[in-house]
């Protein structure tokens, strides 16, 4: 039958195989232009700073993942899928509906082993906080236990005036001796001022929407515990390096840890703490 094969002929056994061979090339080629088509759906549809952020987040620790709601005890064990993004969590509003936390009046601070966490605003995981500005901005800074930590940044890269950013994305660069930090942006919005480390805050943000969705931040009741348990990572942190501290006999952070003790690697300690895996 081939001309190159003498005395070559068909038998029901080749084509069985032959029809077997060409169903398996089908079914591979079909999974593949699936494939292909779902990746090119899931880039035309998230950014690229939002996929960091996924494939960081399924990095960290269970520990570091703890949804905020067993933080505060109202769940014995929960671990958050949702990327510390609240707003696209389907339990999160059965749990608001029991106890929902509020702000507080400015003159309602709340220390926690002597870090100042005033309760008039809003804190995302990463270690910044939020506060409604004027005109419908929001001010945005670096909570006490990250200030604690890094101190005062030698290098400060923050978004230009009009630049569009996305809660879990980037927020600014900063760097500090062999440390290079990437401090993750609390809410959706466009930059419209810049600050600095002195003025107590680093960008003022006008939300998106007319109205900014913080459902994903915590505030009230829930900053006490989430703030113990931020310290808790911190030793935990800290333990690799050789150092070990306990603030169960209320101790309080030092100021400038990174000047303090700069043999440790706090390139990894201050990733850690800010989520960066």
């Amino acid at each position: 039958m081939f001309p190159w094969i003498y005395g070559f002929h068909w038998t029901p056994m080749h084509i069985a195989f032959l029809t077997i061979f060409g169903c398996v090339i089908v079914v591979v080629a079909a999974t593949v232009i699936i494939a292909i088509r779902r990746t090119r759906r899931t880039l035309s549809g998230t950014s690229l700073e939002k996929m960091q952020w996924m494939s960081e987040f399924e990095d960290l620790p269970l520990f570091a993942r703890a949804c905020r709601h067993q933080m505060t005890g109202e769940t014995p064990s929960r671990t958050c899928h949702q990327e510390f993004d609240c707003r696209t969590c389907s339990a999160h509003s059965q749990f608001l509906a029991k106890t929902a936390p509020e702000l507080a009046p400015a003159t309602a601070d709340q220390a926690v082993y002597g870090l100042a966490m005033p309760l008039d605003r809003y804190y995302h995981r990463g270690h910044t906080w939020v506060q409604p500005a004027e005109n419908g901005c929001y001010t945005v800074g670096l909570d006490d236990l990250a200030l604690r930590m890094i101190g005062k940044p030698e290098q400060v890269e923050l978004p230009a005036v009009g630049t569009v950013i996305s809660a879990q994305g980037t927020g600014w660069l900063m760097k500090k001796g062999k440390a290079s930090l990437r401090v993750l942006a609390p809410m959706d919005g466009v930059v419209v001022e810049q600050g600095t480390g002195d003025a107590g805050w680093y960008l003022k943000i006008r939300p998106k929407d007319e109205k900014a969705n913080l459902t994903h931040l915590l505030r009230g009741s829930e900053v006490r515990p989430w703030i113990v348990r931020e310290i808790e990572r911190l030793e935990l942190a800290l333990s690799p390096n050789g150092v070990g501290f306990s603030l169960a006999d209320g101790g309080e952070l030092v100021d400038e840890m990174s000047e303090q003790a700069p043999e440790i690697d706090w390139d990894g300690v201050g990733g850690t703490i800010l989520l960066q895996a």
